[in-house]
């Protein structure tokens, strides 16, 4: 599904998607699980292939993504340009997003940038621990 390219899609479902990605990237918990509760898919991609869960961990809201998490969204899922939630965590240095992926599975050594490139090029001494703390 597209937020700006609808195609033959009904423009109510059009206008919800778009909605539902506000959320996501706002960080309104409640409501955004709640719409995931009622059947709108945990892995909803928009056009650019970002799921709801890289947009919430992109902008910072470790309880959106803990709540998508909680109702089965993928944390390894890489968008159209190769970047994952783990990355964009990382580049925002949001340790409790960073931790809730790790304990989801996210691989901090997929996509491209992965989560342990974005840490290195930005000189991200916290984030690499974090992610060191990972390794098997």
């Amino acid at each position: 599904m597209s937020e700006e390219h609808s195609g033959g899609i009904d423009p109510d479902v059009v206008e919800l998607a778009g909605r539902v990605f506000d959320l996501a990237r706002g960080g309104a918990t409640e409501e955004l699980a709640a719409y995931v509760d009622a059947g709108v898919p945990a892995n909803l991609t928009n056009h650019k292939g970002d799921t709801l869960l890289i947009l919430a961990a992109y902008h910072g809201h470790p309880d959106t993504v803990a709540a998508l998490l909680a109702r089965g969204a993928d944390p390894g899922r890489v968008n159209d340009r190769g970047q994952t939630a783990l990355a964009a965590a990382v580049f925002r240095q949001s340790e409790p997003t960073v931790r809730s992926l790790l304990a989801a599975g996210a691989d901090p050594d997929a996509g491209g940038p992965t989560a342990r490139e974005t840490a290195a090029f930005f000189d991200l001494p916290a984030m690499t621990a974090l992610l060191d703390g990972a390794r098997p």
